[in-house]
């Protein structure tokens, strides 16, 4: 039996209109996008640029230019060796096949300088670049070094090499992870959308608190009401 009709029915209709503005939200009518889409896309064009620390791992190649390294990578497949080879050979690296594994030798200052080229041109949405220096899908090489730095990086750290192992993982996280993720993503610096911005996190808050209250107000008037 409801003990409050007026604030059940107060409750009930926010709830059915939380419902109704939910289901226009998550239509395509934000620039055919949903709202999730759009939101999604926005705070990644915002995010981008404060992602940029290529530059920083750059600086720290120095200490690492004309060291020798040798290390194994992971290799499945006639087409990935192939690419692998060739892209470990654009930083003047010889590359040995090992079964189902690639030997790789070389200068590890060399071969970062070219991971972040590489890194650098995807970051700045510029993958034709990269598909006419390797004749590969640009994705699919960045998804190659991201696997052979990890590998890289893991024996390293075995062999008790820390150093060398803290530069490859820098340029794991710092450059080719960035680099993959954001491309395709145009930046743009948060003044420009602070608007848009102040609006969302206004009105998540806002459609927060209507459900919460339309909820409330659906118990208290139902009956239901928590005592101490």
């Amino acid at each position: 039996m409801i003990a409050n009709k007026k604030e059940f029915n107060t409750g009930l209709t926010l709830f059915a209109g939380f419902w109704v503005l939910f289901y226009i939200l998550m239509s395509p009518v934000f620039a055919g996008k949903n709202l999730l889409d759009y939101m999604d896309n926005l705070y990644n064009t915002i995010s981008k640029k404060s992602s940029y620390y290529i530059p920083k791992v750059q600086k720290g190649l120095e200490d690492y230019k004309g060291q020798q390294v040798s290390f194994s990578v992971k290799a499945k497949g006639a087409e990935q060796t192939a690419r692998l080879t060739k892209m470990f050979q654009a930083g003047k690296a010889t590359v040995t096949p090992e079964g189902e594994k690639l030997k790789v030798s070389g200068d590890l200052g060399a071969m970062l300088t070219n991971i972040l080229v590489d890194s650098e041109a995807m970051f700045n949405n510029d993958g034709k670049a990269i598909a006419a220096k390797y004749g590969s899908e640009e994705k699919a090489v960045l998804y190659d070094w991201w696997n052979a730095v990890t590998d890289a990086e893991k024996e390293m750290n075995k062999a008790s090499k820390f150093k060398e192992g803290k530069i490859l993982h820098d340029a794991l996280t710092k450059a080719i992870e960035p680099a993959y993720n954001y491309y395709g993503i145009e930046a743009v610096p948060i003044k420009d959308k602070w608007g848009t911005v102040v609006i969302s996190l206004a009105g998540y808050v806002f459609y927060t608190l209507w459900f919460g209250f339309s909820i409330l107000f659906m118990f208290e008037g139902w009956g239901l009401k928590l005592e101490h």
